[in-house]
């Protein structure tokens, strides 16, 4: 089922992938600027207020975005409602771990020792692992304790959520917004932290982010 926040988070995301404040993209929109404010998400009473449907079609007809891409956008599936954890085992590595020399093969699945286990739902895939997310470079989306599951074998496309290795260990989770055969462009959902651009020769390896428990 779809959940307040996670419906806000896809606001956030689509915002922050196409260069917007949520102020920025509600005007685009043709709506009050103020209608996707932190401060109109609850109201003073503490009811969880949501954004209507004819203000989501406004967004997607103003971004050029599809329902299913913005539904996928809000930080977990939302479409399958994946709140409980199935039971499924999957390897588990903090992100600040993850640069260190041993827990990756070329291809970026996990090898060696050193990792712990975590239940998570189960896309039906093997090869997947979760990470533990720490700082803040993804705020609101992602959040320093959360856990991310990532696939070595998705394809990534613009817009993506994404874990990159570079080569020197350094393990980020980004938006990848621009991928060529030479650089890749990665954002942050938090205006705090620039946009980074790293040659191709640099980079070990690329991962869809494809679950995220929150």
């Amino acid at each position: 089922m779809l959940s307040h926040r996670a419906i806000w988070d896809a606001i956030d995301s689509l915002a922050a992938r196409h260069g917007f404040t949520p102020s920025g993209l509600a005007k685009l929109a043709g709506l009050d600027p103020t209608a996707f404010n932190k401060s109109k998400r609850v109201s003073r009473d503490g009811r969880e207020r949501w954004p209507s449907t004819e203000s989501i079609a406004k967004l997607l007809e103003a971004t050029n975005e599809t329902f299913d891409a913005f539904l996928s956008s809000g930080g977990a599936f939302l479409q399958g409602g994946l709140s409980e954890p199935s039971g499924a085992r999957f390897p588990l590595l903090g992100l600040a771990q993850a640069g260190a020399g041993g827990f990756f093969d070329a291809a970026g699945f996990p090898s060696g020792e050193g990792w712990d286990e975590v239940r998570l739902p189960s896309p039906g895939e093997n090869g997947i692992y979760a990470l533990e997310v720490t700082g803040d470079s993804m705020m609101p989306l992602y959040r320093d304790g959360d856990r991310i599951v990532v696939s070595p074998t998705e394809q990534v496309r613009r817009g993506d959520r994404v874990v990159v290795k570079t080569r020197d260990g350094e393990v980020m989770a980004k938006i990848l917004a621009r991928q060529t055969a030479n650089m890749v462009e990665l954002h942050s959902l938090n205006p705090a932290h620039k946009p980074r651009l790293i040659e191709m020769k640099n980079v070990e390896w690329i991962a869809r982010i494809i679950w995220a428990s929150q």
